[in-house]
């Protein structure tokens, strides 16, 4: 059994309420084992025969639909994916963690889109932007409230849909996915 994590979008924000409890009763109902949630945004440990990402991320998307009528992203990644994640983020050696986030997203953001994303952005906000495997990496500088560089201006132009997670949060799941490993 592979053990993974997924990172689902807009859960208990903008009326997308559901519990945690509720949340782990569907991944258990769908097969899925050793299920634990990190914090009460939607992030969900679970094992599962060891198997590509994209295909656990259509299941929980249906899953989402079926059992609770949302439209969320899942975005499935290892624990080795989630440490790259934080790895291979430019902005983590100069920026406040709460600040640099790593946008995961549903496919690989084209060089071309993502210079077009950066256009359309220069002059809107003081935000530092890298593309990595399915991942954007931000550095909100002046805070991701305050933003102008929101998750529909990013999706539109990368035609990608995404979820964001800061470094904090981000290094305490991948602390959670080691200590149920050693379990």
């Amino acid at each position: 059994m592979a053990r993974y994590v997924a990172l689902f979008g807009s859960i208990n924000v903008g009326g997308n309420r559901l519990t945690m409890a509720e949340l782990r009763a569907a991944f258990e109902v769908e097969g899925l084992t050793n299920v634990e949630t990190v914090v009460a945004s939607g992030n969900v440990l679970f094992d599962h025969d060891d198997r590509p990402t994209v295909g656990l991320e259509e299941k929980l998307e249906r899953m989402m639909r079926q059992r609770f009528g949302m439209r969320s992203i899942a975005a499935v990644r290892s624990r080795d994916e989630l440490a790259a994640a934080i790895a291979d983020n430019p902005f983590a050696a100069d920026g406040a963690a709460n600040l640099v986030h790593t946008l995961f997203l549903d496919g690989d953001p084209d060089p071309d889109q993502f210079a077009v994303l950066v256009a359309d952005h220069a002059g809107r906000g003081p935000e530092r932007l890298a593309i990595g495997p399915r991942a954007l990496y931000v550095d909100y500088a002046g805070g991701a409230g305050n933003s102008r560089l929101t998750m529909p201006f990013i999706e539109r132009r990368l035609q990608c849909r995404g979820t964001a997670r800061n470094m904090r949060s981000l290094a305490r799941i991948v602390a959670k996915l080691d200590a149920t490993q050693q379990d």
